[in-house]
């Protein structure tokens, strides 16, 4: 059998190559759905958010941090921003653009919120967030399965 370079090779060694590349497509499938799923979970967190009004998602997470070390200034200013960052890292995520760095932004964002949510002592928050943080991990682990995203699309026209 002869392969694409003009070589012979066996019809397992074939196979195997065409296993091989199967697999991978396997695993950029399995990639791209958990980076479209965290994608979408995170940017309708920040989206449904934004809708709302942001000010009413401020007000009651301002009120629920006063209980807290954390100064007044500091979670008013974060309670403002928190939708916005959500829907742009969610939606960059989601299309895998700018990937890597998306990525990273969240891992960052969720590594802050959960300082957030165990000094307010919210246990059962701060356990899933732990999930969160993981998908982040295992996300960035595996970034060169990125294959069905924009990063990929651009990368090839360049």
């Amino acid at each position: 059998m002869m392969n694409e370079t003009g070589e012979t090779e066996s019809a397992t060694a074939a196979a195997n190559r065409n296993w091989k590349s199967s697999t991978d497509r396997d695993y950029s499938l399995a990639y791209a759905l958990l980076r479209a799923t965290l994608g979408v979970n995170i940017a309708m967190h920040g989206i449904s958010r934004i809708l709302a009004g942001v000010g009413g998602f401020a007000a009651g997470l301002e009120k629920e941090f006063a209980a807290t070390p954390l100064p007044h200034f500091a979670v008013a200013a974060f309670a403002q921003a928190l939708p916005w960052a959500e829907a742009v890292i969610g939606l960059l995520i989601l299309f895998g653009v700018a990937t890597r760095v998306a990525l990273v932004l969240g891992a960052l964002l969720i590594l802050v919120l959960t300082f957030g949510t165990n000094l307010h002592q919210d246990w059962n928050v701060a356990g899933l967030q732990l999930i969160y943080a993981l998908a982040y991990a295992l996300l960035i682990a595996f970034h060169r399965y990125n294959g069905f995203s924009v990063d990929r699309i651009s990368s090839r026209t360049k």
